[in-house]
């Protein structure tokens, strides 16, 4: 797209949300449950959205509301087999094919409160093509890789990966409740007792190998879904990991405030306040995932001190349009929740039908940029193959250079000097072979 095309996206995007999004509105308070979402009745309340609760009488009649908004419950009752599929969604032969060739890591697992998201009869639908497997998942094209990566490289122990010098990667399960099909760590998700085990001897070895390097400092938690865990486990988790005297900062990567929002507890809060600095990344696809159980689920966490930032992954036909994209990054900040990273998706085997060209990464960057507050603007980057790390991409704003003036681009496509005596931004051979 031309700048001009951008600007003109970016304006159209800047209008109120369609009614394709139907959950991205601004939502008037729901009436409350008062119900613990751990199982036994409190004042721990949590709405339930119409959508839901339309889906529930459909297809989980006998659930009462405090079923509903236990989150134990709603792991018990995932979809995960085709005969579940199907009572729920209209499969094409595709999917059913795809369910049926399907075995070992990644599994299908649908909570029933995510499924309420999704289109029962259209198999394009944004969200249902992210967890519903087809075809093309078996397909391996050039350059993918189960680990493309390269974690497995730079793990030090198990389940530790230390690439960065001053901060590790501590994968401390394999579960989740949900599997996005174009999991990164598709390999090693949902299969117990495979290849990958993560177990509390394991921790230990991690713990051990932390402790031993005073030069980390930053500890990310991932996974699976680190949420997942019992409030027990994450409790004991966390307190080794404070307890080490140079390991200053602890973030946590999880999806599970949006598939499964209900597992925000009052408990967990609690579990969680205590080890500040604490920091969570949530992984954010579409604005239909932002309902009024996320506006819930996000608010607890920011009422408890943690900052949250968004991970969204560029997928292919489902928010590689600014007129998606914008509306998700507005939505996230009245959610408190900042824009972080726009990933290109990774080369997993069998992701190709997910994975965009990368100038559509810089073009919808491109359609934020200026047409919208900073705030709303998440990094674009490829976590390079091999191990490369965390590669940040930016539209080419600068268009060369006239003496001791820098040519700048803005937003609108204007060009603009800038005064840099001495400078040589600009001035390299590819900007005057561009001039040329």
């Amino acid at each position: 797209m031309t700048s001009s095309e951008i600007g003109q996206a970016a304006k159209e995007a800047a209008k109120p949300p369609s009614r394709r999004f139907t959950q991205s509105g601004d939502f008037k308070p729901l009436p409350r449950i008062i119900a613990d979402n751990s199982g036994t009745w409190s004042t721990d309340a949590f709405p339930i959205s119409d959508r839901s609760r339309e889906f529930r009488s459909r297809f989980f009649a006998a659930a009462t509301d405090a079923e509903w908004l236990d989150w134990r419950w709603q792991l018990r009752h995932r979809i995960r087999t085709l005969a579940e599929l199907e009572r729920v969604f209209k499969l094409t032969a595709d999917e059913r094919d795809a369910v049926t060739r399907r075995s070992g890591a990644l599994p299908i697992g649908i909570t029933p409160y995510y499924a309420s998201l999704m289109s029962l009869d259209d198999p394009s639908e944004g969200l249902r093509r992210t967890h519903i497997p087809v075809g093309d998942e078996f397909i391996k094209s050039p350059g993918e890789a189960d680990d493309p990566l390269g974690e497995d490289h730079d793990s030090v122990v198990p389940g530790l990966v230390h690439r960065y010098p001053d901060r590790v990667l501590f994968l401390a399960t394999g579960f989740c409740s949900t599997y996005c099909r174009y999991c990164t760590r598709s390999r090693m998700v949902g299969e117990p007792g495979g290849e990958y085990d993560f177990s509390k001897s394991q921790w230990e070895k991690a713990f051990d190998y932390i402790a031993a390097h005073p030069e980390i400092r930053d500890v990310l938690i991932s996974g699976g879904d680190p949420l997942s865990l019992s409030d027990d486990r994450l409790d004991y988790l966390l307190g080794r990991l404070r307890a080490i005297e140079h390991v200053e900062f602890i973030r946590i990567g999880s999806k599970i405030p949006i598939v499964l929002p209900m597992r925000i507890t009052k408990s967990l809060t609690d579990v969680l306040r205590k080890y500040h600095p604490l920091w969570m990344s949530i992984h954010v696809t579409h604005p239909d995932e932002l309902t009024p159980e996320v506006m819930e689920s996000t608010a607890r966490l920011a009422d408890a001190g943690i900052p949250l930032g968004s991970q969204t992954v560029l997928l292919k036909g489902i928010n590689d349009d600014i007129l998606i994209m914008k509306p998700l990054m507005h939505g996230l900040l009245k959610f408190r929740v900042k824009p972080y990273y726009l990933y290109q998706c990774d080369p997993i085997t069998g992701s190709a039908h997910f994975r965009t060209p990368v100038s559509k990464g810089l073009e919808i960057i491109e359609g934020l940029r200026g047409h919208t507050t900073g705030y709303a603007v998440p990094t674009f980057v490829i976590d390079a193959p091999g191990g490369g790390g965390k590669i940040p991409l930016l539209p080419n704003s600068v268009v060369g250079r006239d003496g001791d003036d820098l040519l700048l681009r803005n937003f609108e496509g204007g060009t603009y000097r800038y005064g840099d005596p001495g400078g040589v931004i600009g001035s390299e051979p590819a900007f005057r072979e561009a001039a040329e």
